[in-house]
């Protein structure tokens, strides 16, 4: 019970990512605000809590509602930790074809709204002493290939201002900290390419099966492989982290396929084989 008498915030709770880590939340004693624009997503994850998940519709483009949703969580009592992890895929224009309105658009999805988050909770968290922040960026922050370039930008974005975040924070015993999804399966994939229905459900499926491909672990990831770094990262077990990020994407990144797959190609194997 990591949470107990504690009060948390998670934005984008009501699927994925977000809905697992405001349940693993709870389960460990946290009582947790969380904000979406899915209003029927996020009532059904509220119905599910007896009473310790509440809804409230926060469209994270939108300043205000970032604000009372940070307010709403702290009016209970005080908030404690703030899960900033709304956000979708973005404009999938290369960077020679992407206008300035969807670049603006996905900057301010996924980079504004972190920002925002921080600066609303900020103050409420150093009223109280302290608190654990901990951001959604992505292996695209780290490498390139992992996702569209405007995406990719916003979230190399989330890293370094969590780590500026970090230091301005430090003072005033409030850590903060980031965590690098790879390749988990959650219907961000299906709704960048709208894809709805039907479809969506026999997509994923496949999106499962070629996942188990695409890192050396061989399953695909869970939402709730990520809730979990949240919930060690919001939590006193992590009070002497702060500025860094905890990439879970079942080795991902480790280096090419060749480095954990024997049976792929790699320069050093083709010249032996031409040597020979």
């Amino acid at each position: 019970m990591r949470f107990s008498g504690k009060r948390a915030v998670v934005t984008g709770g009501a699927s994925g990512i977000g809905r697992a880590t405001a349940l693993r939340l709870v389960e460990e004693g946290a009582e947790v605000w969380i904000g979406d624009i899915d209003e029927a997503g996020g009532q059904d994850v509220a119905a599910t809590s007896n009473g310790r998940i509440h809804f409230l519709r926060t469209d994270v483009m939108n300043v205000e509602d970032i604000a009372a949703l940070m307010a709403a969580a702290d009016a209970a009592g005080g908030l404690d930790v703030v899960f900033n992890n709304a956000g979708a895929g973005g404009s999938r224009d290369p960077i020679g074809e992407i206008s300035a309105e969807d670049w603006d658009r996905t900057q301010a999805l996924l980079l504004r709204s972190v920002a925002m988050g921080i600066r609303y909770a900020a103050p409420l968290m150093i009223a109280r002493g302290g608190g654990a922040i901990v951001n959604t960026a992505s292996i695209a922050a780290l490498q390139t290939g992992a996702a569209p370039t405007a995406y990719s930008v916003a979230k190399a974005g989330v890293l370094h201002l969590t780590t500026m975040a970090a230091a301005d924070l430090s003072r005033y015993n409030i850590r903060v900290n980031a965590v690098c999804p790879g390749f988990i399966t959650t219907n961000i994939f299906t709704a960048a390419l709208s894809i709805d229905g039907d479809k969506r459900a026999m997509a994923n499926d496949m999106i499962r099966g070629i996942a188990k491909h695409a890192q050396p672990m061989q399953r695909a990831g869970k939402p709730e492989d990520i809730a979990a770094a949240v919930a060690y990262l919001a939590s006193d077990d992590a009070s002497f982290v702060t500025g860094t990020h905890i990439t879970v994407d079942g080795g991902m990144t480790i280096g090419p396929r060749h480095s954990w797959d024997a049976d792929a190609p790699s320069m050093f194997t083709a010249l032996q084989q031409f040597a020979s």
